[in-house]
């Protein structure tokens, strides 16, 4: 077969959660398949160094525009020039008028469950708003569209199915993985150098921040707050990928724009490579989402050894078994007795640890590409 990869944001160096499941199915297909040719088409950004071209794995820049354009005009042409046999579009969202069949991964519908009001009111940024508005007005036709659609947990797959009344051959769950670089084998000395790095205080738990009203980024700066006027202890919370306006516009809104400002370190975007020493380095991490597709950082914590706090809704329970600590993400009072009951019962921190090194296992970036390639071989069987 000929099959096309869209992969558009790839090359670009501060990746989100779809750019990097891109990056690892394109790497471990590269070391399973050296039968089919591969077309990855990306927009050329700094990042290009990420992944190589190989005998069989060609690397097609398509010139930058608006993304609107380069997917629906620029990205069919090419894989259509290719005389690719199907185009797999990996984030949300295809071309419309495609020549070539379409395999889409559709990694969930969140952007679909809130009003177009209640979206363009929210905190998120307008690069977020406009992402989600696009894929709103399109993914109706994108799931009609589509031979196959592929999703990343079961949770997702049934949601899915309900809302477009999809028959259960039409999608497929395919889940996530955690890299090899998530590890807790990491020295002392290299630790060392990370803390120095992003001037990381000896104890903190950590948050991966948004303005992203779904990441719940305020009610865990309300309850670290309780935490850190209940005790004593010299504890800081660690935010990354915030800066301090968003920060200051996240506080505000809660009213404690004033309140804690020696208790909160910003790190903000942190290297790919880093990013594991950090997860060591904390004393638990806080990922108590309103809603995820899958939630990879959950199993990215648990492979370095990090207890996890997490959410009892959408798919994190389906990922996280019963290795974190799940809690009710919309209540203050929740998330406050989780980091109690994680911080101070050191019991209960060792188990979660250990069930979280046994959980992070089941998930790796070498059985989805076993499993989209079977995809791509069953297509092969349907349609060429």
């Amino acid at each position: 077969m000929r099959i096309g990869i869209e992969a558009q944001r790839l090359f670009r160096p501060h990746k989100h959660g779809m750019d990097r499941v891109v990056l690892e199915l394109i790497k471990n297909l590269q070391v399973l398949d050296k039968d089919n040719e591969y077309y990855i088409f990306v927009k050329p950004d700094q990042d290009n160094k990420v992944i190589t071209a190989t005998e069989n794995f060609n690397i097609i820049e398509i010139e930058e525009s608006p993304y609107p354009i380069w997917e629906q005009v620029k990205l069919p042409r090419l894989a259509n020039a290719y005389n690719c046999d199907l185009l797999h579009c990996t984030s949300n969202t295809a071309p419309l008028l495609s020549r070539v069949p379409i395999i889409t991964t559709l990694h969930d519908i969140i952007f679909k469950e809130s009003s177009i009001i209640k979206l363009l009111s929210s905190s998120a940024s307008w690069y977020q708003k406009i992402g989600n508005l696009y894929r709103r007005f399109i993914v109706n036709n994108v799931v009609k569209k589509s031979d196959q659609l592929i999703t990343v947990s079961n949770f997702e797959k049934h949601n899915i199915s309900n809302v477009y009344k999809l028959d259960d051959n039409k999608i497929k769950t395919v889940h996530n993985g955690v890299s090899d670089n998530f590890t807790n084998t990491f020295s002392n000395n290299h630790k060392e150098k990370v803390k120095q790095k992003y001037g990381l205080p000896k104890d903190f738990f950590l948050h991966l921040g948004s303005t992203d009203p779904r990441k719940n980024t305020g009610r865990v700066l309300e309850a670290f707050y309780k935490y850190a006027t209940s005790f004593s202890e010299d504890i800081k919370l660690v935010l990354l990928g915030l800066n301090p306006n968003k920060l200051n516009m996240i506080l505000k809104s809660i009213g404690l724009e004033n309140e804690l400002s020696n208790k909160i370190i910003l790190a903000g975007y942190v290297d790919d490579k880093d990013l594991p020493v950090i997860f060591n380095l904390a004393n638990l991490f806080l990922f108590p989402s309103l809603r995820e597709g899958f939630g990879i950082p959950i199993i990215e914590a648990m492979a370095c050894g990090v207890p996890v706090i997490t959410s009892n809704t959408s798919s994190m329970p389906e990922v996280a078994g019963d290795a974190a600590c799940l809690v009710n993400p919309k209540s203050i009072e929740s998330i406050y007795d989780a980091l109690v009951k994680v911080q101070s019962n050191h019991a209960f921190k060792s188990e979660l640890i250990q069930k979280g090194f046994e959980r992070y296992k089941l998930f790796s970036w070498q059985n989805t590409a076993k499993s989209v390639l079977e995809i791509y071989r069953e297509f092969r069987k349907k349609n060429i």
